[in-house]
């Protein structure tokens, strides 16, 4: 068997075992004291980015992508909570490492997604040099949340594969078929397969740091957050601040759904929302780039590339509007240059949609 076929065998018991971890949780919320539900419940959020809903006429860059994610309740600790399935508690016995002290809240995130990158011009079935390469990624991830009043760790391992293990062309050509859009032909040049790997860490702060952020009424607040990512998928250092006002602002870190804890991921203080409530937001993330494989082309083998540039800045803002379980959230993202030969900076939007359980 060729190593084309072999790697997504290979993959399989890793992903195997990160959907198990994910479908699982749902098992487990029957053995979580009905307060604990009440107070800090799980939730399950569905997010979908793409280029088109960035209002921009254009296809190119992080054209799509899609996330699902299952959140925890909040728990006592990471490895004999009941909340969290057998599995998860097992092996989070061994990952040690990666989880964060004690604080006043923690909880656990398993989330599936996949991401699509293509070049500009669509027609052309050889390989475009002066363009970035195709590239499709399908992670699978698991990270810990901790925190308190005004301050938020989180640390999430990710494992998944680039190349047509990645099922990237497959699922561009359905959804431009339901849409009626043209589909891209030079697909045969992306990325070879490869497991990847990422580590990403990040530390919250949030202003002010008390109840006049929840406030039953009109309020403000700002969260500064820096960090980083270690990986053959991507290396990078970040900082960044998002600000946002509204009505009933929400107790969680953020409404960013690019961000590691952000978009109701965050565990809970208060728990449920309580009726209607909304804001707007202003994002921004700044990051030291060492590498990245959807630009740099694979590690291990010659593939195409382009001349990344080692700075790259987003800058978002958006509408959240929440009612009882449910929360929405519309974003525009504007992000500069990401290589030398880039044309046009990329512009894309996100909607998500959570809901608590």
């Amino acid at each position: 068997m060729s190593s084309h076929h072999r790697l997504p065998l290979l993959l399989a018991p890793a992903f195997a075992l990160l959907l198990t971890l994910f479908a699982l949780p749902a098992m487990a919320v029957d053995r979580c004291s009905s307060s604990r539900m009440d107070d800090t419940p799980p939730a399950v959020n569905f997010r979908v980015d793409n280029d088109l809903l960035g209002g921009k006429e254009q296809d190119q860059g992080y054209t799509n992508g899609a996330q699902l994610t299952f959140v925890s309740p909040n728990l006592n600790d990471y490895v004999d909570d009941p909340c969290l399935p057998r599995l998860a508690r097992w092996i989070n016995r061994y990952l040690e490492r990666l989880q964060p002290g004690r604080f006043e809240q923690q909880n656990m995130v398993f989330s599936i997604a996949q991401g699509l990158f293509t070049p500009v011009d669509y027609t052309r079935s050889d390989l475009i040099e002066g363009d970035r390469p195709y590239a499709a990624v399908l992670l699978a991830s698991f990270g810990y949340n901790a925190r308190n009043e005004s301050r938020l760790d989180t640390t999430q391992l990710q494992l998944g594969t680039v190349g047509p293990a990645a099922l990237g062309r497959q699922v561009q050509d359905l959804v431009h078929q339901v849409t009626g859009s043209e589909a891209f032909m030079g697909w045969e040049h992306q990325l070879h397969n490869e497991p990847v790997l990422r580590l990403v860490h990040e530390r919250m702060r949030r202003w002010p740091g008390n109840d006049s952020f929840d406030a039953d009424g009109w309020a403000w607040d700002a969260i500064a957050h820096w960090g980083g990512a270690l990986g053959n998928l991507s290396t990078h250092a970040n900082a960044g601040m998002e600000v946002r006002f509204g009505w009933k602002l929400p107790d969680d870190f953020g409404s960013t759904p690019l961000r590691p804890a952000g978009e109701n991921t965050a565990p809970p203080i208060r728990g449920r929302g309580r009726g209607w409530s909304a804001h707007v937001f202003l994002t921004s993330d700044v990051r030291w780039v060492l590498h990245d494989i959807t630009l740099d082309g694979n590690t291990f083998r010659h593939s195409h590339r382009v001349d990344r540039r080692p700075l790259v800045g987003d800058a978002g803002y958006g509408l959240a509007v929440m009612y009882g379980h449910w929360k929405f959230a519309l974003a525009r993202y504007h992000r500069s240059r990401e290589f030398e030969e880039q044309k046009d900076p990329p512009v894309f939007g996100s909607f998500t949609v959570s809901r608590m359980l």
